[in-house]
């Protein structure tokens, strides 16, 4: 693996070193642009044992996919740190603009470009028994988990009005679905009905504890005392984006739709409200699973190489022009001489 080199000037620097970070990174490699790769390490998916519908992928664990994409990165050339990042800032050393990049060991490094992909962190509803079920029979995404618990009994627990699509959604791979509802607030008699039309059952007094032997969820307690069983939970944090470190630069941000919070405004190449920084994957889009996040990685990562190529040939006519006009003068300095 490449490690860093601290005199090398860097073309980008990507923060976050899983699905988005490392497409990125891949794409900038081949490119040859000078790339850096900061990586705290702690991607979104490390809960789950395996991921799905993941084409090339299918039941890779996650750390596997990451070790492979490093090696396939690192192949051209990319180097990676592992590090926290604390601060991104306007460069203060490089005259021709740039960005500082400083890391919580105080480590700085500079870049023309960066690109963001440090993903989220779910925080999850404070019901016990819950947390450390998480990503293995607790789940939330059931494109990505839903075929391993096909025709169990499946719960929805309930965090937002968005609980009512996963139900819907969930009912796809099981006729034994019960949505938990408080979380979601009152629901509409119609909602109701849909739900109850394809035998989706309702329990709205709230859940108080995740019951389980180990890993495995068996049910779930009420408030009212009642016992439900069940062989695994859907349930879906509240997101919240790791892109504290780019305060400094004050950024336009969006709320996302369906009361996910607020996210960094991008463009549909992850451009930010920056000239120099770009974001993509869940750092700017909850939703999206693994491979939404390559593809939105290697989107982003042409861009930058698009913008700095743009900027290159700038930078080439500007000391074209630079020398054209040194070498004027010195023919009038010339021609001036007795």
């Amino acid at each position: 693996m490449n490690t860093p080199d601290p005199t090398t000037a860097r073309d980008a620097i990507v923060i976050g070193g899983s699905a988005a970070g490392l497409s990125a990174a891949l794409l900038l490699g081949r490119a040859r642009r000078r790339v850096l790769v900061v990586d705290a390490g702690l991607p979104r998916n490390r809960f789950a044992e395996h991921m799905h519908g993941v084409l090339g992928n299918e039941g890779a664990a996650p750390a596997d996919f990451v070790r492979k994409g490093r090696e396939e990165a690192a192949g051209y050339g990319v180097e990676f740190l592992d590090g926290v990042v604390e601060s991104v800032t306007e460069s203060v050393v490089d005259a021709e603009g740039g960005l500082t990049v400083t890391l919580a060991d105080s480590r700085v490094e500079t870049a023309r470009a960066v690109v963001v992909a440090t993903g989220i962190a779910d925080e999850l509803p404070a019901v016990p028994g819950l947390a450390e079920r998480w990503g293995k029979t607790v789940l939330h995404c059931p494109y990505c988990h839903g075929w391993e618990v096909r025709g169990a009994r499946l719960g929805v627990l309930a965090t937002s009005p968005m609980a009512l699509h996963q139900a819907r959604l969930v009912r796809q791979w099981s006729d034994s679905v019960v949505l938990f509802s408080a979380g979601a607030g009152p629901i509409d008699p119609v909602d109701a009905r849909r739900l109850r039309a394809r035998n989706v059952a309702l329990v709205e007094s709230p859940v108080v504890e995740v019951l389980g032997d180990g890993a495995q969820v068996t049910g779930v307690r009420t408030a009212d005392g009642q016992v439900t069983e069940l062989d695994a939970l859907f349930t879906a944090g509240v997101p919240r984006p790791h892109d504290g470190f780019l305060a400094a630069l004050e950024l336009p941000r969006t709320d996302f739709p369906m009361g996910l919070g607020s996210f960094l405004t991008v463009d549909q190449a992850g451009k930010t409200g920056h000239a120099r920084v770009w974001a993509a994957g869940n750092v700017v889009n909850p939703m999206a699973t693994v491979p939404m996040a390559v593809g939105a990685g290697a989107l982003t990562g042409g861009a930058v190489n698009g913008a700095l190529m743009e900027e290159d040939f700038d930078l080439a006519v500007a000391d074209t022009d630079a020398d054209a006009d040194a070498d004027a003068d010195a023919d009038e300095l010339a021609d001036a001489r007795p």
